[in-house]
């Protein structure tokens, strides 16, 4: 008899034609998987084997426009979600109503849209390197706050999706009971210790995180995106050509990369695809069509590990007037000092493209990369003077300038947008060309997460020509970490970064490094905040308002505080300005 081991995800829901979404589960054995609503809308599929374990991602269709339905998940034929004496809430399939023509023949989409994003979630605490006789010495998870809200309040308003910006898992800082059941299989003396190594490890991984009761609940009724960051993988993940030499010389990192792939395609970027895009997949084929789908898998995560330009973790995802860009900042690179770049060239064409798409067609342009384009000034000023060293600026890329350059990108997580100069510039004027372009959006925002604080960073404002064209407001909204920590002092080095002293020190970094004068000037215009958190969006027609919520320990129990709420969009947008000074 078939269980369900993980699972349900609700995954993607069809804004255009409002009537079909896609759920995810993995059972403990092959079996046929139904989505079934009381509606009559359905779907089912037959699971695919990885590794001994079984997955489905289930098409659903028929469902109702403007509509909330529970669902149930059917399991060969018999009921396995909801549990017997669930004690949450059904969960649900939220569609939003059928785009209507506008006044003036545009296509109207729906009203109201609201985006909840943030980045780094520890399922648990690693086991090392914290206070003893605490339970969660990080703090309450800002994720699992949100659930037990949703599931305590049925007139609170639940996000239309929920984007998670990066280390969904942490493959390189295990909690104490992952490090028990890796234990159980090999010498935690041997490498890589007691980080995963292979892909029945990265599971349980995935079982600490989706499992949580609250957690669990969530992701079964509120669609999510999801793209990974260095963690999925390891800390610092393709930072640099040196750093990838290093670890392809150790006896470990094979088996890491290609599994880690495995899974983030299986757990993570397989819910991110449209179910058009899942019918044109070769490799969503190939795995339905074998009964151990193990070495097709693996065949394409070795393939995309060895050639960025095999695979695109990127995708598009649309939420009527909303056009939401999730950008791999991490596989894609390039990693050649002399040209280095975040984004190899078939990517960054398709970024453009998507960026430039039917001038007019969105009301609202987010483009989610894990890392933040805008940096504090004095980070963003060290990236750029460390990348310069390394190429050699200062004594040749083989000097001791070129040296100390490496020693500090490594120590020092110096791998941002900032620290690929070229492709900083490049995503600067895309930004600035949509921004600035014919029927340009009302808004522009960069969603990163991965530095663990938020702020909001902002373009500084040029005036517009007489007679121009409104322009888009530009924002880099960075939320981070959902469930994380970050030292004190980190946290004094963050706030020096964005002050006054902190960018004149920017600057004699930058004339030392010769990295030139930026395109662009910014400021922060709000935070930093620290603790585990949560932005949200919300996107009504032209209109844009933020909000950010901390999850924190109460008496009473664990809340989420509203920390920001604050419309974008009420005062004059913002463009760039091309100046000397930030």
């Amino acid at each position: 008899m078939a269980g369900l081991r993980l699972g349900p995800l609700l995954r993607y829901i069809d804004w255009e034609t409002a009537c079909t979404a896609t759920v995810w589960v993995e059972a403990d054995r092959p079996c046929t998987v139904e989505v079934r609503c009381p509606d009559g809308a359905s779907g089912s599929s037959r699971t695919f084997a990885v590794a001994g374990h079984h997955y489905a991602l289930v098409v659903v269709t028929g469902l109702t426009p403007d509509s909330t339905t529970p669902y149930e998940v059917l399991l060969d034929d018999r009921t396995v979600w909801p549990p017997e004496q669930y004690p949450f809430p059904p969960s649900t399939i939220t569609t939003p109503p059928v785009p209507t023509a506008a006044d003036d023949g545009e296509e109207a989409g729906p009203g109201t849209v609201r985006v909840a994003f943030g980045s780094c979630r520890w399922a648990a605490p690693p086991a090392d390197g914290h206070l003893p006789g605490r339970t969660d010495p990080v703090g309450p998870d800002a994720l699992d706050t949100l659930a037990a809200r949703l599931a305590s309040d049925p007139d609170a308003v639940r996000p239309d999706v929920l984007l998670l910006l990066g280390d969904q898992v942490y493959a390189d800082e295990t909690s104490e009971a992952t490090r028990r059941r890796l234990a159980a299989r090999r010498d935690l003396d041997e490498p890589p210790g007691a980080e995963v190594a292979d892909y029945d490890e990265y599971t349980c991984l995935y079982d600490e995180s989706w499992r949580d009761p609250e957690v669990r609940w969530l992701l079964s009724t509120v669609p999510s995106c999801m793209i990974f960051d260095d963690h999925d993988v390891i800390d610092d993940w393709n930072t640099s050509a040196a750093w990838l030499a290093d670890i392809r010389a150790t006896s470990w990192w094979h088996e890491r990369i290609v599994s880690g792939l495995m899974s983030y395609w299986v757990y993570q970027h397989l819910g991110n695809l449209s179910p058009a895009e899942i019918a044109a997949d070769p490799l969503h084929t190939a795995v339905h069509a074998t009964a151990d789908a193990t070495d097709a898998v693996r065949r394409f995560a070795a393939e995309a590990a060895a050639d960025p330009t095999r695979t695109r973790w990127s995708y598009r995802r649309i939420f009527g007037r909303v056009r939401l860009l999730m950008v791999d900042s991490r596989a894609a690179r390039v990693l050649d000092e002399q040209q280095r770049a975040m984004l190899h060239p078939q990517e960054a064409q398709w970024l453009r493209e998507e960026a430039l798409f039917a001038p007019g067609s969105c009301d609202h342009l987010l483009i989610g990369t894990s890392l933040p384009w805008l940096l504090p000034p004095l980070v963003h000023d060290a990236e750029q003077w460390s990348s310069a060293l390394c190429r050699g600026e200062r004594g040749g890329p083989d000097g001791r300038w070129a040296r100390v350059g490496e020693f500090l990108r490594r120590r020092s997580d110096l791998e941002h947008w900032a620290a690929f100069p070229e492709s900083f510039e490049r995503l600067t004027e895309l930004i600035r060309e949509v921004a600035e372009g014919p029927e340009a959006p009302a808004t522009v925002c960069v969603l990163s997460g991965d530095v663990h604080h938020a702020y909001i960073a902002e373009p500084a404002a040029s005036a517009p020509a007489p007679g121009a064209a409104p322009t888009a407001r530009v924002l880099q909204l960075t939320c981070s970490p959902v469930h994380n920590s970050i030292p004190a002092p980190l946290r004094g080095g963050f706030r020096f970064a964005w002050s006054r002293t902190g960018r004149l020190l920017g600057r004699l970094l930058a004339r030392h490094g010769r990295t030139g004068t930026p395109s662009v000037r910014w400021h922060r215009t709000d935070g930093p905040w620290f603790g585990n958190q949560l932005m949200t969006l919300t996107l009504s027609g032209r209109k844009a308002a933020l909000s950010l919520v901390q999850a924190k320990s109460r008496r009473t129990g664990t809340v989420l505080e509203l920390v920001f709420d604050r419309s974008l969009t009420d005062d004059a947008p913002s463009s760039f300005s091309q100046s000397t000074k930030r």
